[in-house]
């Protein structure tokens, strides 16, 4: 079993589900007392965070190319960032480093072409849904039509994440205005939604609309634990 590198804590809440999913992947397929052979390195989000906002990405870059680097030290065949949105910074962290970067924008694409999909709505972050390190990467490099809510929406998608789900808080209301914006572009063409921040997943489920939703952080571990296991 290859030993699988987390680079996480932007948030704990989030970095915690890939923890778990990915324990709960390897037992599923090893059975037993099997668990998954991971490294770790959880960085303190309110530093990430306050860089983010500052537009600050060369500093946050060194930050998780440093931690990077501790989790290739510590053993690690293969790397995670578990959040969406500092996979802005992703190309200097896999400089940094000799093993490889599971992308976490690729592994989602690839299974929405697996289901046939080519026109997809996304849900994250101002920066993941504005920004072409993200979005431009599902559109040049996949060939995907993406769809993002509109300026007023994105703002809200992006106030609820920071102010209530990276502190843990999940609240009916968000989840009703989520839903209202996944309609809204379902009403545009996309035919299935990417869960484009690992913290949504929090709020929004499969079971609260018919609309297909990728979460990203699901689709994440388990292809972490395939590579763990090929």
């Amino acid at each position: 079993m290859k030993t699988i590198g987390l680079l996480g804590g932007m948030s704990w809440e989030s970095t915690e589900l890939y923890y778990r999913w990915i324990n709960q992947g390897i037992k599923k397929e090893l059975g037993g007392l099997n668990s998954a052979k991971i490294a770790m390195v959880s960085v303190n989000f309110e530093e990430i965070e306050k860089l983010q906002h500052q537009g600050d990405w060369e500093t946050s870059a060194q930050v998780l190319a440093n931690a990077a680097k501790q989790i290739e030290a510590a053993g690690a065949d293969v790397l995670l960032i578990c959040t969406n949105t500092m996979h802005k910074v992703a190309p200097q962290v896999e400089a940094a480093i000799n093993i490889p970067l599971l992308h976490l924008a690729d592994a989602t694409a690839n299974r929405i072409k697996e289901a046939g999909l080519t026109t997809i709505g996304l849900l994250g972050t101002k920066f993941t849904m504005e920004q072409d390190f993200y979005k431009g990467r599902l559109v040049y490099k996949h060939d995907l039509n993406v769809i993002v809510p509109s300026p007023e929406d994105r703002q809200i998608v992006h106030d609820i994440i920071y102010n209530e789900l990276c502190l843990g808080e999940v609240n009916d209301s968000s989840r009703t205005e989520y839903l209202r914006i996944v309609d809204a572009m379902r009403a545009q063409g996309a035919e299935a939604v990417i869960e484009g921040c690992t913290e949504i997943v929090m709020l929004l489920k499969q079971e609260h609309t018919d609309v297909p939703l990728f979460d990203t952080t699901a689709i994440h571990a388990e292809e972490a634990v395939k590579l763990a296991l090929r």
